[in-house]
């Protein structure tokens, strides 16, 4: 690999040569043996896939993000997205391309599939604990940020490195009350960081965070929780700064998912700036978002900035696609994706448009709802006015990517027919009700 890379394009570029089989549920029996490459060079479309099946759309990923790219561009942010989300290095090339410092993971075991694709800069957004993990992380030659939340974190990892010579860059992460991981105050983080300077295989590069645990919302409450707990990261950050507790020139605050990013930047930029002649080190700020990029129809489509916002918001870049196999009493349609197939822990999908076959016309959907979710079904309650017939299908809007990409081992990326694509994005995904068929421009590989 390139050390210059930011992932190895060699690498990514090697997913065209997998083959395509029966492990794929997105991909039909007709094509069952022949390779990525061979499958987007036969330019299949929509009307040969079959249901269940989970799509994204070309445009769509291309917009997001490009849009992100250039709003972290305009507010001198970097941006290390959240890679979890789709566990996809295509995708993640895609967002490295766009510059993006790195990529954030919050596990091992994603740490790993980084490493087999060659991704130079990681944050992973979490304790090391498990002693192999540590080992690992110490030996790679990637740079990896991790995060501390207590003096017992920072006394394990010391133990597991002891007799050796390696030192880790770890961050101090502040949480908040009925929040996930961090230390509850700024106290306790002052504590780990003292015990990071007193440690002889760790050195302090940041403060880290995470406001999205503390809200769900984007009311008064919610609003006011999340700036609440920024402004309580930002009088860390200061007083760090304060005890000379950085143990580098270069230091990093991090917070900032898909939900209040806005708001991570209003509050915490004001710590942005250079050290020179001041005796402190530089500082900048970096945001995490990694639901952006395939957007929904539900949660981030409500909470999202530029929804609030109304300028220029993100689109949704993923639909599921059902057919009707029974539809036993007048009002009721049971659909074949289910649990297994498509997300649902933020919200059920969401019925869009129906129509009689897939690749075909499809009209708008009026007043169906889904009602309850089995694991390989859904329950679609529809009113006297719309038909609807076994073999039907219906298009869902989505909620959440998070839990919608590792039902998925193999995802369409589908564009108009007659444009180009790839898993750079290009072309355009047809209108809502449109009858033109829709092209597969590339395959989305997931490693979950």
């Amino acid at each position: 690999m390139n050390t210059s890379e930011a992932i190895s394009a060699a690498a990514v570029a090697g997913l065209a040569d997998l083959r395509l089989d029966w492990r794929h549920k997105a991909v039909p029996a007709s094509a069952n043996g022949t390779s990525h490459a061979e499958f987007l060079a036969a330019k299949h479309t929509l009307a040969e896939l079959q249901t269940p099946l989970l799509t994204l759309d070309a445009r769509a990923l291309k917009a997001n993000a490009n849009r992100l790219a250039a709003w972290c561009d305009d507010h001198e942010v970097l941006l290390a997205p959240h890679g979890k989300t789709t566990m996809s290095p295509q995708l993640w090339a895609e967002q490295l391309k766009r510059g993006a410092w790195g990529i954030t993971l919050a596990n091992y075991a994603q740490l790993r599939v980084a490493e087999e694709f060659g991704v130079r800069n990681l944050l992973l957004a979490n304790s090391l604990t498990d002693p192999q993990a540590i080992r690992w992380v110490a030996a790679a030659d990637a740079t990896i940020l991790s995060w501390v939340d207590s003096v017992a974190t920072v006394a394990l990892i010391e133990g597991t490195l002891a007799g050796t010579d390696a030192v880790l860059d770890v961050m101090v992460e502040l949480g908040g009350h009925g929040g996930r991981t961090g230390a509850r105050s700024v106290e306790a983080a002052m504590d780990v960081a003292r015990a990071v300077r007193d440690s002889q295989h760790l050195r302090l590069v940041g403060v880290s965070g995470y406001e999205g645990a503390l809200a769900h919302t984007a009311d008064d409450a919610g609003l006011a929780a999340v700036r609440g707990y920024l402004a309580t990261m930002r009088l860390l950050h200061e007083e760090l700064l304060a005890s000379g507790l950085y143990g580098s020139d270069s230091v990093i605050i991090t917070a900032g998912g898909s939900a209040y990013f806005d708001d991570v930047v209003s509050v915490l930029s004001p710590c942005v700036g250079t050290g020179s002649g001041t005796g402190h080190p530089t500082v900048d700020l970096m945001i995490r978002s990694g639901a952006y990029i395939v957007h929904d129809d539900g949660f981030y489509r409500g909470i999202s900035p530029f929804s609030r916002e109304g300028d220029q918001p993100f689109r949704a870049g993923m639909h599921g696609w059902a057919r009707v196999v029974s539809q036993p009493e007048p009002g009721l349609a049971i659909l074949d994706a289910g649990k297994r197939d498509l997300p649902f822990d933020e919200g059920f999908p969401e019925p869009q448009l129906i129509g009689p076959a897939l690749g075909g016309a499809m009209e708008q959907l009026e007043g169906a709802r889904i009602t309850a979710i089995n694991d390989q079904h859904c329950f679609m309650a529809y009113p006297a006015n719309v038909t609807v017939t076994p073999g039907d299908v219906v298009r869902l809007g989505l909620s959440h990517p998070c839990t919608a990409f590792d039902k998925w081992t193999v995802i369409p990326v589908l564009a108009d027919n007659g444009s180009t694509g790839g898993s750079s994005g290009t072309g355009s995904s047809a209108d809502a009700g449109s009858p033109a068929d829709l092209t597969v421009v590339d395959l989305i590989h997931t490693f979950f």
